[in-house]
């Protein structure tokens, strides 16, 4: 066997793998005492049909499995032998590969491309400054933040009359067909026809034109309570009765709602609810500004790093991987963020390595409590007790599908805490405004200019 390599491109090289049909042979010969020792044929014990036999019926399988097998072993063994660090696997060259006869021909020529990573080079200290951009809690937006927690745990009160926005309970007539206790949201109908709504009190009764009123066919069908098909368009009109007029009430500012948003009794007064309130508005816009600060860093590692990838194959590989369930315009579109978080995770992983950092299970467990309590905030909730997310976290760490996405934020998050430890963070104020500005019209930070650094020895990080 013979195999000789040429670069092609930048990182990407042909590799081309020769060998002679007497390996074939060797290999095909072994491969068919293999399924002659497993054959059962009517009228042979298991093991004992003749070779003749077995080869007419095994002998193509055997000689594609003897070629598959020289060409693995003989690429995997010109990759440990060279010390390669691919990317991806080697692919076979459709265009520069010729037509062979298995059968016929006494020499075989396969060709691959391939490509190596490149490698990853970079020092940091003070002088690396990144943006951190820290949001200041304005007056006004302290208010609207007061009045939307108030609409939060507000509730619906009865009231005599219907306003702009408010709540009707109701019942639908049409000769024979009745639908009670239906209900209306007086907020989502225009403005011409919520006029015959305004000023009605429970037990006054007038007649609706439901496709006026409601012209989207799903809650039409779900003031109804049938489906959509069923609607007779040709009959829109219904008699509604008020049972009652319900208007929605912002919580009141009291004890109740002091211990359900921050505990029992760690409030006691409006003076300590403007000021938890400030703090937890503080600490949501310090996670705003921690994604961007976490985000502003990836972007300056990867600039600075200025990583050479071989685009055109990754590319073709990137196709070949995902067997047919993407296009090739489809990988262009998505081929710029691809290659950002390709660059990241070889940045990320060196950084890993030279420091040699390792993840244990209570690593993992902190990181899936941290997530699950973010999402449960997300849904409002955010005084879940402990004992409920540590049982979330648990459930996560036994699921598969979550367990990668776990183990690679935990490595991150390593990673940019150690990095974190290191630049500088220029610190600016700015409005939440100005960062959602900023975010739409977001650009990588800059590196500082430096000579590159000398290779450090690294560590394989081991899991604990």
């Amino acid at each position: 066997m013979k195999i000789t390599k040429k670069e092609t491109e930048q990182l990407t090289y042909l590799l081309t793998v020769e060998f002679e049909k007497k390996e074939v042979n060797e290999k095909k010969d072994k491969q068919l005492k293999e399924y002659r020792r497993k054959a059962e044929i009517k009228g042979f014990r298991k093991g004992m049909a003749p070779m003749g036999l077995i080869e007419k019926l095994y002998g193509p399988a055997a000689v594609n499995e003897a070629v598959n097998e020289i060409i693995t072993d003989g690429i995997n063994g010109y990759i440990k032998e060279n010390d390669l660090d691919l990317i991806g696997e080697p692919i076979p060259n459709e265009e520069l590969q010729k037509q062979m006869d298995i059968e016929k021909d006494e020499k075989f020529e396969f060709v691959y491309d391939m490509a190596v990573r490149p490698k990853v080079e970079i020092a940091l200290d003070k002088e690396d400054k990144v943006a951190y951009y820290d949001i200041k809690v304005e007056d006004e937006a302290l208010k609207k933040y007061r009045e939307d927690i108030l609409r939060q745990f507000g509730s619906l009160e009865d009231t005599e009359k219907a306003g702009e926005e408010d709540f009707l309970e109701v019942d639908l007539e049409q000769g024979k067909k009745k639908v009670e206790n239906t209900f209306i949201t007086l907020k989502s109908i225009d403005a011409k026809n919520k006029k015959q709504f305004i000023g009605k009190k429970a037990g006054d009764s007038f007649d609706v034109d439901v496709v006026k009123c409601f012209p989207n066919e799903t809650d039409r069908a779900s003031l109804l309570r049938i489906k959509k098909e069923e609607f007779d368009e040709a009959n829109p009109v219904y008699k509604l009765t008020v049972r009652k007029v319900q208007t929605f009430v912002p919580a009141k500012v009291d004890q109740m709602l002091f211990d359900r948003l921050f505990g029992k009794d760690a409030v006691k007064d409006e003076e300590g609810f403007e000021k938890a309130l400030s703090e937890r508005l503080k600490g949501e816009y310090k996670q705003e500004s921690d994604w961007r600060y976490r985000r502003d860093l990836i972007d300056y590692l990867v600039k600075k790093a200025d990583l050479p990838l071989p685009e055109n194959f990754l590319k073709k590989w990137l196709f070949r991987v995902n067997d047919g369930k993407f296009t090739m315009e489809q990988i262009e579109k998505e081929f710029p963020l691809f290659l950002q978080d390709y660059r990241w995770q070889m940045i990320s992983r060196k950084i890993f390595e030279d420091q040699k950092m390792k993840i244990g299970k209570e690593d993992l467990l902190q990181v899936a409590k941290d997530m699950t309590a973010h999402q449960f905030a997300m849904y409002g909730l955010g005084q879940v007790p402990q004992q409920t997310i540590d049982k979330y976290a648990e459930q996560m760490l036994n699921d598969e599908k979550q367990i990668n996405r776990i183990y690679e934020k935990c490595e991150e998050d390593k990673v940019l805490d150690y990095v974190k430890g290191i630049v500088t963070a220029d610190v600016k104020e700015v409005t939440r405004e100005e960062l959602a500005l900023l975010n739409d019209n977001a650009a990588p930070a800059k590196p500082a200019k430096k000579k590159a650094p000398a290779k450090n020895k690294t560590a394989k990080a081991k899991e604990e």
